[in-house]
């Protein structure tokens, strides 16, 4: 009996052969926006190419929603994804509830790639996934709209402003470098 439970407290203890395998940096969890429950963001991702973005909807680059959601429509099937976090950290341009956000970009600019739980990005409140892709790349968001790029194996491979749009050819060449890697 004592074996038993024993080896029950072990098996709930102990991560998933999948979560074990994945980066360190995927390593987090996230509400999806105004949902409940969160999700891992290894077992939901692990295997694809990401590009993360802090949003907001009251920003001069709001417009970029659309391009992201452009990319990520069209590159998805090959195990691509854009990861969107709203962001209340510069001036104020997200001051919205998270049902107010999703709802803008969903009506305004169609949005269906995934979007997260409103978080802090910068300083010491940030979020530590955003901590993380910081400090692997030196580079913390300056702005709304800045973007990460994490290869097949949970790596942050670069980091681009917010200027740099979903478009821009330096970011899409990026991206299909990533894809063009095999699959392990």
């Amino acid at each position: 009996m004592l074996r038993s439970l024993l080896f029950a407290v072990v098996l709930v203890a102990s991560p998933s052969p999948a979560f074990a395998a994945c980066s360190d940096l995927l390593r987090h969890a996230f509400r999806p926006l105004a949902g409940a429950g969160s999700q891992s963001l290894c077992e939901r991702f692990e295997g694809k190419v990401l590009l993360v973005v802090n949003t907001a909807s009251k920003c001069g680059f709001t417009n970029q929603y659309e391009g992201l959601e452009a990319l990520h429509g069209r590159l998805q099937e090959r195990g691509f994804a854009v990861l969107g976090f709203p962001s209340n950290d510069f001036m104020g341009q997200e001051p919205g509830s998270e049902e107010e956000i999703r709802e803008f970009c969903t009506l305004t600019y169609g949005v269906e790639f995934p979007m997260f739980e409103k978080v802090s990005v910068k300083g010491e409140q940030a979020a530590p996934f955003y901590r993380e892709l910081a400090q692997e790349t030196g580079e913390e968001p300056g702005w709304n709209f800045h973007k990460y790029l994490i290869d097949r194996k949970g790596k942050v491979v670069a980091s681009f402003g917010s200027r740099v749009r979903p478009d821009a050819p330096e970011l899409i060449e990026r991206i299909e470098q990533l894809l063009a890697e095999p699959v392990e």
